[in-house]
């Protein structure tokens, strides 16, 4: 049965994400003289990843804190990484932000082009010179009061356990004296599978937005920024799978 539904899903993902892209070049080709930094175009990439949890009876999505998100000042957010399914359930905060991810996945049709048309940020992990252009570009955005997001841990854990933290997003925070803003997530490891197309069992997703941490207090210790920021959310996703969440949100 799981076989069947995921053959079904992944035919409509197919089909949907050809069309939605075919939408995505309009809205840009219309927004870019009014909106040159991308909102309308990121709301719509919201709304495309938000239909692949309306249409899955299995896939549940509770997001809480997400009037902390800035609409129009600069800063860093940060998140876990359990899955692929990390990119659908934090396009569901309908806040502006640009990615950075993989530079492979710019590549991959529709779903990619469409990052390009967001004007996204690549990055090719271990290479010195994309990061150096990765930094450059969130500098950018940031000093045009964009916020950025990034997964500090760098690639997803292979078992849920939160990962050792990479510099790069606090030294970015530091530099521009913007807040971090720290999310939890949990339960996305049940649903996209991280080798294989098979749709793994109904998941229940929760995505918490943490309070702000401004970096001034920390003097540029990047490292003791990043140690508290990692402490936060480790104990944010401890208390959401200790089964506290799931009893309040029955």
């Amino acid at each position: 049965m799981r076989a069947i539904f995921s053959l079904l899903f992944w035919i409509f993902f197919a089909i949907s994400s050809a069309l939605l892209f075919c939408v995505a070049l309009v809205i840009f080709l219309v927004t870019l003289p009014f909106d040159p930094k991308g909102r309308v175009q990121h709301l719509f990439s919201c709304a495309w990843a938000q239909l692949y949890f309306w249409v899955n009876p299995t896939w549940r999505l509770h997001v809480q804190g997400r009037e902390k998100l800035p609409w129009r000042s600069a800063a860093v957010i940060v998140a876990n990484h359990q899955s692929l399914g990390d990119i659908l359930v934090l396009f569901g905060l309908y806040r502006p932000f640009k990615w950075v991810s993989k530079a492979s996945v710019f590549r991959a049709p529709f779903l990619g082009w469409n990052m390009r048309l967001n004007r996204y940020v690549p990055l090719q992990r271990g290479d010195k010179g994309s990061i150096a252009k990765m930094m450059a570009a969130c500098e950018t955005w940031l000093e045009r009061g964009v916020p950025v997001l990034l997964f500090p841990e760098g690639t997803r854990s292979p078992d849920g356990n939160l990962l050792p933290f990479k510099d790069g997003a606090f030294r970015l925070a530091a530099a521009k004296g913007c807040p971090v803003i720290p999310i939890a997530i949990t339960g996305t490891a049940d649903t996209l599978p991280k080798h294989g197309l098979v749709i793994r069992r109904s998941a229940a997703c929760r995505v918490h937005v943490l309070d702000a941490v401004d970096p001034a207090p920390f003097g540029g210790d990047v490292a003791a920024l990043r140690e508290h920021v990692r402490a936060l959310i480790a104990a944010e996703k401890a208390r959401m799978e200790s089964g506290e969440e799931v009893r309040r949100a029955a």
